[in-house]
Protein backbone atom coordinates (compact mmCIF):
# COMPACT_ATOMS: atom_id res chain seq x y z
CA UNK A 1 0.00 0.00 0.00
CA UNK A 2 1.50 3.38 -1.35
CA UNK A 3 1.62 6.27 1.34
CA UNK A 4 2.62 9.82 1.53
CA UNK A 5 6.41 9.61 2.32
CA UNK A 6 6.37 11.99 5.27
CA UNK A 7 4.43 9.65 7.54
CA UNK A 8 6.56 6.86 7.07
CA UNK A 9 8.70 7.53 9.76
CA UNK A 10 6.86 5.27 12.78
CA UNK A 11 3.79 3.29 13.09
CA UNK A 12 2.06 5.98 15.19
CA UNK A 13 2.46 8.60 12.34
CA UNK A 14 1.25 5.74 9.91
CA UNK A 15 -1.67 5.21 11.58
CA UNK A 16 -2.52 9.12 11.78
CA UNK A 17 -1.97 9.50 8.30
CA UNK A 18 -4.07 6.22 7.49
CA UNK A 19 -7.13 6.80 9.63
CA UNK A 20 -7.36 11.13 10.34
CA UNK A 21 -4.66 13.53 8.14
CA UNK A 22 -6.50 14.70 5.39
CA UNK A 23 -9.84 12.91 6.00
CA UNK A 24 -12.28 15.31 5.95
CA UNK A 25 -13.56 16.68 9.63
CA UNK A 26 -17.00 17.35 10.62
CA UNK A 27 -16.41 17.20 14.36
CA UNK A 28 -15.76 20.42 16.69
CA UNK A 29 -13.88 18.38 19.57
CA UNK A 30 -11.71 16.75 16.88
CA UNK A 31 -11.48 20.34 15.14
CA UNK A 32 -9.88 21.80 18.53
CA UNK A 33 -7.69 18.74 19.25
CA UNK A 34 -6.19 19.13 15.93
CA UNK A 35 -5.86 23.02 15.85
CA UNK A 36 -4.32 23.23 19.21
CA UNK A 37 -1.90 20.29 18.51
CA UNK A 38 -0.84 22.82 15.47
CA UNK A 39 -0.08 25.45 18.45
CA UNK A 40 1.90 23.13 20.29
CA UNK A 41 3.48 21.79 17.43
CA UNK A 42 4.71 25.84 16.62
CA UNK A 43 8.54 25.69 16.13
CA UNK A 44 8.58 21.99 16.92
CA UNK A 45 8.13 19.19 14.50
CA UNK A 46 4.59 17.01 14.11
CA UNK A 47 5.89 13.96 14.84
CA UNK A 48 6.68 14.88 18.20
CA UNK A 49 2.90 15.97 18.80
CA UNK A 50 1.70 12.93 17.73
CA UNK A 51 4.37 10.85 19.94
CA UNK A 52 3.11 13.17 23.13
CA UNK A 53 -0.63 13.33 21.71
CA UNK A 54 -2.02 11.12 24.67
CA UNK A 55 0.12 13.53 27.23
CA UNK A 56 -1.86 16.66 25.57
CA UNK A 57 -5.14 14.12 26.07
CA UNK A 58 -4.73 14.04 29.54
CA UNK A 59 -3.77 17.48 30.42
CA UNK A 60 -6.61 19.16 28.34
CA UNK A 61 -8.82 17.28 29.70
CA UNK A 62 -9.28 15.39 25.93
CA UNK A 63 -9.54 18.47 24.43
CA UNK A 64 -12.87 19.58 25.94
CA UNK A 65 -12.91 23.02 25.32
CA UNK A 66 -15.73 24.13 27.59
CA UNK A 67 -13.51 22.56 30.20
CA UNK A 68 -10.27 24.09 28.71
CA UNK A 69 -11.84 28.04 28.68
CA UNK A 70 -12.95 27.73 32.48
CA UNK A 71 -8.81 26.94 33.60
CA UNK A 72 -6.99 28.73 36.26
CA UNK A 73 -4.13 29.44 37.13
CA UNK A 74 -3.73 26.36 38.98
CA UNK A 75 -4.22 24.41 36.29
CA UNK A 76 -1.73 26.09 34.10
CA UNK A 77 0.61 24.87 36.47
CA UNK A 78 -0.53 21.02 36.53
CA UNK A 79 -0.07 21.33 32.86
CA UNK A 80 3.17 22.53 33.28
CA UNK A 81 4.43 19.75 35.87
CA UNK A 82 3.11 16.70 33.61
CA UNK A 83 6.14 14.77 32.92
CA UNK A 84 6.60 14.36 29.40
CA UNK A 85 4.21 18.05 28.43
CA UNK A 86 5.91 20.80 26.71
CA UNK A 87 6.69 22.98 29.07
CA UNK A 88 5.71 26.26 27.45
CA UNK A 89 3.72 28.66 29.13
CA UNK A 90 2.82 30.59 26.43
CA UNK A 91 1.55 28.29 24.58
CA UNK A 92 -0.67 26.66 27.62
CA UNK A 93 -2.03 29.78 27.83
CA UNK A 94 -2.70 30.20 24.40
CA UNK A 95 -4.78 27.30 24.16
CA UNK A 96 -6.89 28.10 27.09
CA UNK A 97 -7.72 31.41 25.28
CA UNK A 98 -7.99 29.78 22.22
CA UNK A 99 -10.90 27.65 23.65
CA UNK A 100 -13.02 30.53 24.23
CA UNK A 101 -12.53 32.12 21.00
CA UNK A 102 -13.77 28.80 19.97
CA UNK A 103 -16.70 28.65 22.23
CA UNK A 104 -17.48 32.60 20.86
CA UNK A 105 -17.36 31.09 17.19
CA UNK A 106 -19.53 28.07 17.98
CA UNK A 107 -22.01 30.48 19.45
CA UNK A 108 -21.84 32.66 16.32
CA UNK A 109 -21.85 30.08 13.54
CA UNK A 110 -23.65 26.95 15.47
CA UNK A 111 -20.42 25.18 14.89
CA UNK A 112 -16.33 25.45 14.69
CA UNK A 113 -17.12 22.98 11.48
CA UNK A 114 -19.92 25.20 10.07
CA UNK A 115 -17.79 28.50 10.30
CA UNK A 116 -14.32 26.82 9.12
CA UNK A 117 -16.12 24.31 5.95
CA UNK A 118 -18.04 27.63 4.70
CA UNK A 119 -14.71 28.84 3.47
CA UNK A 120 -14.82 25.88 0.80
CA UNK A 121 -18.60 25.65 0.61
CA UNK A 122 -18.88 22.70 2.48
CA UNK A 123 -15.64 20.61 -0.23
CA UNK A 124 -12.39 19.73 -0.48
CA UNK A 125 -9.98 21.78 -2.14
CA UNK A 126 -7.88 19.31 -4.80
CA UNK A 127 -4.91 22.02 -5.95
CA UNK A 128 -3.29 21.32 -9.30
CA UNK A 129 0.12 20.59 -8.69
CA UNK A 130 -0.20 19.45 -5.20
CA UNK A 131 -0.62 15.57 -6.21
CA UNK A 132 2.63 15.65 -7.52
CA UNK A 133 4.16 17.14 -4.51
CA UNK A 134 4.13 20.84 -5.07
CA UNK A 135 2.56 21.62 -1.96
CA UNK A 136 3.14 25.52 -0.31
CA UNK A 137 3.79 26.34 2.72
CA UNK A 138 0.80 28.46 2.61
CA UNK A 139 -1.99 30.14 0.21
CA UNK A 140 -4.17 32.74 0.05
CA UNK A 141 -7.06 30.60 2.00
CA UNK A 142 -4.79 30.09 4.57
CA UNK A 143 -3.86 33.52 4.85
CA UNK A 144 -7.78 34.40 4.77
CA UNK A 145 -8.83 32.00 7.73
CA UNK A 146 -5.60 32.86 9.49
CA UNK A 147 -6.35 37.08 9.53
CA UNK A 148 -10.68 36.11 10.52
CA UNK A 149 -9.00 33.67 13.37
CA UNK A 150 -6.62 36.50 14.62
CA UNK A 151 -9.07 38.96 14.61
CA UNK A 152 -11.73 36.83 16.70
CA UNK A 153 -8.27 36.77 19.19
CA UNK A 154 -6.85 33.28 18.62
CA UNK A 155 -3.13 32.76 18.97
CA UNK A 156 -0.65 30.95 17.61
CA UNK A 157 -2.61 30.31 14.40
CA UNK A 158 -0.52 32.12 11.44
CA UNK A 159 -0.95 31.16 7.78
CA UNK A 160 1.33 28.15 7.66
CA UNK A 161 -0.21 26.67 11.02
CA UNK A 162 -3.30 27.42 9.32
CA UNK A 163 -2.45 25.69 6.05
CA UNK A 164 -1.81 22.72 7.92
CA UNK A 165 -4.45 22.25 9.55
CA UNK A 166 -6.36 22.59 6.51
CA UNK A 167 -4.18 19.69 5.48
CA UNK A 168 -4.80 17.78 8.12
CA UNK A 169 -8.83 18.61 8.75
CA UNK A 170 -9.47 17.33 5.13
CA UNK A 171 -10.54 20.85 3.82
CA UNK A 172 -7.40 20.52 1.15
CA UNK A 173 -6.24 17.37 -0.16
CA UNK A 174 -2.79 17.32 -0.31
CA UNK A 175 -1.70 13.04 -0.33
CA UNK A 176 0.35 12.57 -3.36
CA UNK A 177 -1.53 10.96 -5.91
CA UNK A 178 0.38 7.22 -5.50
CA UNK A 179 -0.81 7.38 -2.17
CA UNK A 180 -4.26 5.42 -1.34
CA UNK A 181 -5.74 8.32 0.54
CA UNK A 182 -5.80 10.26 -2.48
CA UNK A 183 -8.44 9.11 -4.44
CA UNK A 184 -10.41 7.79 -1.76
CA UNK A 185 -10.82 11.28 -0.67
CA UNK A 186 -11.27 12.63 -3.76
CA UNK A 187 -13.74 9.96 -5.00
CA UNK A 188 -15.94 9.74 -1.62
CA UNK A 189 -15.89 13.18 -0.08
CA UNK A 190 -17.82 16.44 -1.96
CA UNK A 191 -14.44 17.70 -3.94
CA UNK A 192 -13.75 21.04 -6.13
CA UNK A 193 -10.53 21.36 -8.07
CA UNK A 194 -8.90 24.88 -8.30
CA UNK A 195 -6.02 25.86 -10.58
CA UNK A 196 -4.60 28.07 -8.20
CA UNK A 197 -3.14 28.42 -4.62
CA UNK A 198 -2.98 32.31 -4.39
CA UNK A 199 -6.67 33.06 -3.69
CA UNK A 200 -8.11 36.27 -2.56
Amino acid sequence: MQRCNWCLCNEKMIKYHDEEWGIPLHDDKKQFEFLMMEVMQCGLNWNMMIQKREIFRRCFDDFDYKKIAEYQEIDIQRILNTDGMIRSRRKVEAVISNAKCFLKIINEFESFCKYLWNYSDGKTILYQGHQKGKIPARNGLSDKISKDLKKRGFKYLGSITVYSHLQACGMINDHTEECFRYMDIAENYPTIRKRKDNEN
